[in-house]
């Protein structure tokens, strides 16, 4: 008598890849598709629109559709800059899709997530474009980041680990200091500041007024130390061209906001928040350096984190910073986030060592910057007076 075999039938969905430059048609099968995935604002199309239009980027959007025809669904994006670091240096895609764009993770259909990662480096690696592929700032948690790993394995492709860092994040079940001294402190500042007047926070999301407000946070900005030191938005005119343009396109689909700490209606500090699905993003941030005795920027994300976790739609806040900034005192929750580096062709390109080499050495002077501001002060010279 033959054997009877019982065999488990996985489905493997059907990827379809379409390489292009940003598209202003996308926007419902991106609204569709963030509703399921974990999302990025910086991978919005409005975004990287905002960055084509002002000639601030290079880029090439990667769309993972599944099914064929009307009924095709759009389930991965990935948008990446083509950046070459100086003349006769190798072009490579950095995902990072422009600057001021802190997060490369692409957004990913999770029940899809093996099946398009696979198909986007299969993409990258068919095409014309460069193989070099440097993730900085990536999301080392969820779906996307297991399946890049499981995906580079497949390929025989190891990944050039150049850093694992934390980054402050809150969600609305936890991650905010509820007490402690920094607590302590900022009640005191709320009091002392109270003293002076009506104090109050304004965070509308129209996009007038998000233009409007986006204008006083620019000037805050450049009357501060940025402004100084030349790394103000307004310090360069392609700069605030972009993050103009940037602000408006998110501002029109209500996904950027200015929140403003005002007192007796004078603005004193400014915080640029963007938004895509369940998520607010932290993005840049200025205050009145009148009143740094009050910690205003401070006290300002404190207050609209509250706010933002109190409402419906925001699960999460992701501070767009490093563990070392000030949201790392005022929250303790924290995102894994890693920068690495790959060659999507066969075997280690010349371009690719190359880039190592460079990734590798800032790496490290960084590393020497922070341990050297992590030495404590030695103490001043005594010089004995006969």
């Amino acid at each position: 008598m033959g054997k009877i075999v019982a065999a488990r039938l996985h489905w493997i969905p059907m990827i379809t890849v379409t390489i292009d430059s940003p598209k202003p048609d996308l926007g419902p099968h991106w609204d569709d598709l963030v509703a399921r995935a974990s999302p990025n604002v910086f991978m919005d199309p409005a975004a990287l629109l905002a960055a084509v239009a002002t000639g601030f980027a290079v880029i090439r959007v990667l769309l993972a559709w599944e099914g064929e025809g009307a009924a095709r669904k759009l389930v991965g994006v990935w948008a990446l800059r083509l950046r070459k670091f100086a003349p006769l240096w190798p072009i490579v895609l950095d995902a990072l899709p422009f600057n001021y764009a802190f997060v490369s993770s692409p957004v990913v259909d999770p029940a899809y997530a093996d099946a398009v990662i696979a198909a986007f480096l299969s993409a990258i690696g068919k095409s014309g474009l460069p193989k070099i592929l440097n993730l900085s700032s990536i999301d080392a948690e969820g779906p996307v980041y297991s399946a890049i790993l499981r995906a580079l394995a497949e390929r025989g492709a190891e990944p050039l680990v150049l850093s694992k860092l934390s980054r402050p994040y809150v969600t609305s079940e936890s991650g905010v200091k509820r007490s402690g001294s920094t607590r302590k402190k900022l009640r005191q500042d709320w009091n002392r500041l109270s003293a002076l007047g009506t104090v109050d926070i304004r965070n509308d999301r129209t996009p007038a007024e998000v233009q409007g407000a986006f204008e006083i946070f620019l000037a805050l900005e450049k009357a501060s130390w940025k402004g100084e030191r030349g790394t103000a938005l307004l310090s360069h005119e392609s700069d605030a061209a972009f993050v103009r343009r940037l602000i408006q396109n998110l501002a029109e689909r209500q996904n950027a906001s200015v929140a403003q700490l005002r007192v007796n209606g004078e603005v004193i500090a400014a915080q640029v928040l963007m938004y895509c699905g369940n998520t607010a993003y932290t993005w840049k941030t200025a205050f009145d350096a009148g009143y740094a005795r009050y910690s205003p920027g401070t006290l300002l994300v404190d207050k609209i984190t509250d706010e933002l976790l109190a409402s419906e739609t925001i699960r999460a806040v992701n501070s767009c910073a490093a563990e070392s900034s000030f949201m790392g005192q005022l929250w303790s929750g924290r995102r894994a986030m890693a920068d690495m580096l790959i060659d999507v062709g066969p075997g280690k390109s010349f371009g690719y060592r190359v880039e190592a080499l460079r990734l590798t050495g800032y790496q490290r002077l960084r590393d020497l910057r922070d341990r050297l501001r992590e030495r404590p002060a030695l103490p001043a010279k005594i010089t004995k007076v006969a």
